[in-house]
């Protein structure tokens, strides 16, 4: 057993403190060595040299942050591109959530103003008018459940009104998706 007097104790704070300053100095030579990888990867996820430049650096301040957290004789690449990702997913899950709009209008005009319309566009009307005409096109063995799926029945009750199994009434839905697609596609 060995007993530490109160100088020892002290020469062992000392020696820990020094290899964990080591530690920290290699730490961060690795880390810096991952620059052209950060750069490349956050450039494929954020797809703007700027926004990459941001990310790698906010990579570098979290990964300094919690180098605590890393283990030693780990892959510290595959660590800090975890790091990035999930800041990644992290910052584009908040900016979606936050739509700011800033209106510097004299009585905020666009922000009073009605985006939207009740009434339907001439191309959405076309365009209406030819998927109901493909639509009605159909034989009845397809128009029918096909119609009935659009209106929100499900595939059960479908199947129970037309006295059809329920594998019958999905193709005829899917063989009528097609015909349409390809129908319109012309």
């Amino acid at each position: 057993m060995i007993l530490l007097t109160s100088t020892g104790l002290f020469e062992s704070y000392l020696l820990i403190k020094h290899l964990n300053a080591m530690g920290t100095m290699e730490f961060t030579k690795q880390l810096s060595s991952l620059q052209d990888n950060l750069k490349y990867f956050a450039t494929t996820l954020t797809q703007n040299d700027e926004d990459a430049k941001d990310l790698v650096q906010e990579t570098y301040l979290k990964a300094l942050t919690y180098r605590d957290k890393f283990e030693a004789n780990t892959n510290l690449k595959a660590w800090t591109y975890t790091i990035m990702k999930n800041t990644f997913i992290n910052n584009y899950r908040r900016n979606t959530k936050v739509s700011m709009v800033v209106d510097s209008t004299a009585d905020l005009y666009f922000l009073n103003s009605s985006k939207s319309s009740d009434e339907a566009s001439p191309e959405s009307v076309i365009s209406h008018k030819e998927v109901t005409k493909v639509v009605d096109s159909l034989v009845d063995e397809h128009r029918i459940p096909f119609k009935m799926h659009h209106q929100g029945f499900k595939y059960k009750e479908i199947a129970e009104h037309l006295d059809l199994s329920i594998g019958t009434v999905k193709s005829r839905i899917f063989f009528s998706r097609k015909k349409l697609m390809s129908a319109l596609n012309r």
